[in-house]
This record gives structure tokens, C-alpha cells and sequence, in this order.
């Protein structure tokens, strides 16, 4: 496998951006040569008549990375839909091979390299091809990020259900709350999804009001060293 990690959601929202983000980061300041990716991001706006995507602005201030945008993050859509609906809406083609090569670029340029992926597993980039077929085909180790609230057993599960079932590397699962809210199975999720799951809860991260000293957040409630580990 290659060095680095694939980071996928159980659902839209989840807090995978934030935590790529405050994983670069990290690594940045430790001194390890990091990049990141975004495939694909949807949901953009334009600035400066350039259609952009918050999540890529946010990963490249995050990583200092100076790389051109585009092969960051090829593609990059209007609408806030799934990809394959987004594109279609547009009348834009997306082409696995296109990102891809970026990929493969960044690999031979960065010892680590952070892909954040687009929803979940199943949502559908093409008519024929999946985030789950992407991360199948960059061979990077997974970490998913899930909620904390009621509900997250059922979507954590199920994750890890299909990433077995695509022969897909799931490093751990980090639990990541989204709101203030304090609700009872926030205390057992946890270990219930990691006992279901059988694979390890990589960390747990409290409320995190906006997206502010997200590095320090990550090395404080997350295993860096497991995740360092298993790319060795």
C-alpha cells in the first residue's frame, strides 16, 4: 500500500474536511512532507470568476501546500449534489483516469498524502463508478469519520460492512461530534461500533466550535501514532 489515508464519511457533514485538514497540519509542523487531494468537490463558488471549492481552499491553507489547484482537486461542480448528479446537471464528464494521474503524481512527489473523499462510500462519482471504486483503485489505507449521536452504529457499520466487502483497508474510525447536543449513546457508540466493527476507534473529538486549531484538536484526541504506524 501506499503511504498515507483515505478519508471517507458515513454521511455528508460528518467533519471529514476539518479532520484531513487538521491531520495535514499536524504532519506539516512534524516535519513530514504531506499533501492532500480532493477528487472531487461539488458545491463550489465562484471568486474571482473561478469556480472554487471551500473544502479544497481549506485543506490547502491547512497543508501550506502549493501545488496548482486543479490537480488538488480536479474536479469541481456548481451544484451541491452527488457527483454524478452535479456533473450531469452541468453537462461536464467526469474521467477517473484525470484524477488519477494527479494521484499518481502526488504520490511520487509527497512521503504521506491525505485524500479526502466525497459523502460516503456510495455515492456515485459516475454512472459506473463509485468513491468506494476510487479509494479500491488508490490503494490508500481507510479512516472513517462517523458522528456521534444516535444513529451512527447503524451508517458506521454499514461502512465498514461494504469496505470489507470491496477488500478495502479501514485503518479505524474516528468518532467526531457535530453538535452541542448531549444525547446518552454518545457514551456507548463508541465502544459498540468498535466491538461490532472489529476494527480500532482511532479517536473521539468533542464539539469544535468552527474549524480553529484543528491540528492541536487531532494530536489530542487522535492515535497519530496508529495511523503513522500502518504507513510504515
Amino acid at each position: 500500500m501506499r503511504k498515507g489515508v483515505f478519508i471517507i464519511g458515513t454521511d455528508t457533514g460528518v467533519g471529514k474536511t476539518i479532520i484531513a485538514g487538521g491531520l495535514a497540519r499536524l504532519f506539516h509542523n512534524m516535519g513530514i512532507n504531506v499533501g492532500v487531494m480532493k477528487p472531487v468537490e461539488t458545491g463550489g463558488k465562484y471568486k474571482k470568476g473561478k469556480l472554487v471549492g471551500k473544502d479544497t481552499e481549506y485543506l490547502i491553507r491547512m497543508s501550506k501546500i502549493q501545488d496548482t489547484y486543479s490537480h488538488i482537486n480536479p474536479y469541481i461542480l456548481q451544484h451541491p449534489l452527488a457527483p454524478y448528479v452535479a456533473a450531469k446537471l452541468e453537462g461536464k464528464k467526469i474521467y477517473k483516469k484525470k484524477i488519477l494521474t494527479s494521484f499518481r503524481n502526488f504520490t511520487d512527489k509527497y512521503d504521506f498524502l491525505i485524500v479526502e473523499g466525497c459523502g460516503g462510500f456510495l455515492v456515485p462519482i459516475t454512472s459506473n463508478y463509485m468513491i468506494s471504486d476510487l479509494a479500491g483503485d488508490m490503494k490508500l489505507p481507510i479512516i472513517v469519520v462517523a458522528r456521534a449521536e444516535l444513529g451512527t452504529i447503524n451508517h458506521t457499520l454499514l461502512t465498514l460492512d461494504h469496505a470489507q466487502r470491496s477488500g478495502l483497508k479501514v485503518l479505524g474510525i474516528i468518532i467526531n461530534k457535530t453538535s452541542r447536543e448531549i444525547h446518552m449513546a454518545e457514551e456507548t457508540n463508541p465502544q459498540i461500533i468498535k466491538t461490532f466493527g472489529k476494527v480500532p476507534i482511532l479517536g473521539v473529538i468533542p464539539y469544535i466550535p468552527g474549524r480553529k486549531n484543528m491540528d492541536y484538536v487531532v494530536n489530542k484526541y487522535v492515535d497519530i501514532k496508529k495511523i503513522l504506524y500502518n504507513n510504515i
